[in-house]
């Protein structure tokens, strides 16, 4: 079984309890997921934060509209810090999703590691290459845009000391 990691990296002009209220509210997963994926949370009404051992079920449509279920599992929380969610049930063979979060000079550094692993063996990794990668970029980049539309973008520092790749 071929397995990939994704990850993806924010800085935030907001305060750590800004970033860890919204991130760590099931409430605000459809926010942050593009319209296109319809993305509907089925197992009624959720609490406002997460916490272990939380399930979380939903209907997406990630490819051609086609509905599917999925289920995740919030298997750790550490307060402002991070969660993890897995999949339980869903598309992928193995869904491992890290949401870290820390606190930098003038906002938040939000990081996200995405361990995944396709379906379907050699035609998984085929789809992979092919559709996967990009549409996680894709749904990134509109999360990218949803949270700097809510509080900003810091720059990079890395980039602007001439230090980033």
């Amino acid at each position: 079984m071929a397995f990939y990691q994704f990850k993806k990296d924010q800085r935030i002009a907001a305060s750590i309890d800004e970033v860890w209220d919204f991130i760590s509210s099931p409430k605000n997963l459809k926010e942050i997921t593009p319209d296109y994926m319809g993305f509907d949370i089925t197992n009624g009404d959720l609490p406002d934060k997460m916490y272990e051992g939380m399930i979380i079920t939903y209907k997406v449509s990630p490819l051609l509209g086609i509905k599917m279920d999925w289920m995740t599992e919030i298997t750790h929380v550490r307060d402002k810090q991070y969660f993890v969610d897995e999949q339980r049930i869903g598309p992928y063979d193995l869904w491992h999703h890290q949401h870290i979060i820390k606190e930098i000079h003038d906002g938040v550094l939000m990081e996200d590691i995405v361990t995944y692993a396709p379906p379907f063996g050699p035609l998984g990794a085929i789809a992979n290459a092919l559709v996967i990668e990009n549409k996680l970029e894709e749904i990134f980049k509109y999360r990218r845009k949803v949270i700097n539309k809510k509080w900003g973008e810091l720059p990079d520092v890395r980039s602007v000391d001439g230090l980033a790749g």
